[in-house]
């Protein structure tokens, strides 16, 4: 380890570590995965799909079920996550609090489409401060685990990766960000387990309100 840069981008990760969603979209997931005849527990969701794209998902289920799914096969579920993340969707505590006190530049790059991740910042109130500065995983070729979303963030916003740092909460969200050779700190206050996140060379923290002290470290490892 070495000391690093100071850091002029701070690249979030949208469900679970903004907004709560996790444990509300692997209960609505296993509903539609044993609906469309794939039974898994909520640990083999979260192993195999926490983080991952909706791509990857739709890929997964194809590969179990030896067919093909239709272009609008997710259509009759759609509604299934809207009811769930309108009744109980809220924003991660102490995010709010954390956002105040962080100077440093911020964006958000996550798995969700663009128009997931504005509906749920904007339920959440957290959309205005994040205007013009969303990325997808739509927007690129590979998602994550592959670097190509958290690089195209910090291109975007004119950020070397040496001096940008990933706040993530999956494993494949660490591993990701690594490999775009950007600092990571992985929220393990959540559903993954902190040293899920370790292993993959994050620096793991549990309270919302320490954030912007890591943030505002000079010595964070790279």
């Amino acid at each position: 380890m070495r000391a690093s840069d100071p850091i002029d981008l701070v690249v979030f990760d949208c469900d679970g570590v903004l907004v709560d969603s996790e444990k509300l979209s692997i209960e609505v997931d296993r509903r539609v995965l044993a609906n469309l005849g794939w039974s898994l527990s909520h640990d083999e969701i979260l192993h195999r799909f926490v983080g991952r794209s909706s791509a990857h998902f739709s890929a997964e289920i194809e590969a179990h079920l030896g067919r093909l799914l239709a272009d609008d096969w997710e259509a009759p579920y759609q509604p299934w996550y809207l009811d769930a993340f309108a009744a109980e969707l809220t924003a991660v505590a102490g995010i709010e609090t954390a956002l105040d006190e962080i100077s440093t530049m911020t964006c958000v790059a996550s798995s969700g489409s663009h128009e997931k991740i504005r509906r749920t910042l904007g339920q959440t109130g957290l959309l205005p401060r994040f205007e013009g500065r969303i990325f997808s995983a739509d927007d690129v070729a590979n998602g994550k685990p592959a670097p190509d979303l958290f690089l195209r963030a910090g291109q975007r916003l004119g950020v070397s990766p040496d001096r940008c740092v990933v706040v993530e909460d999956s494993r494949f969200g660490v591993q990701a960000a690594r490999a775009a050779g950007m600092r990571v700190l992985g929220y393990a206050g959540g559903l993954t387990p902190a040293d899920w996140l370790e292993r993959e060379g994050a620096i793991v923290f549990t309270d919302m309100r320490e954030l912007p002290e890591l943030v505002g470290q000079r010595r964070m490892p790279v």
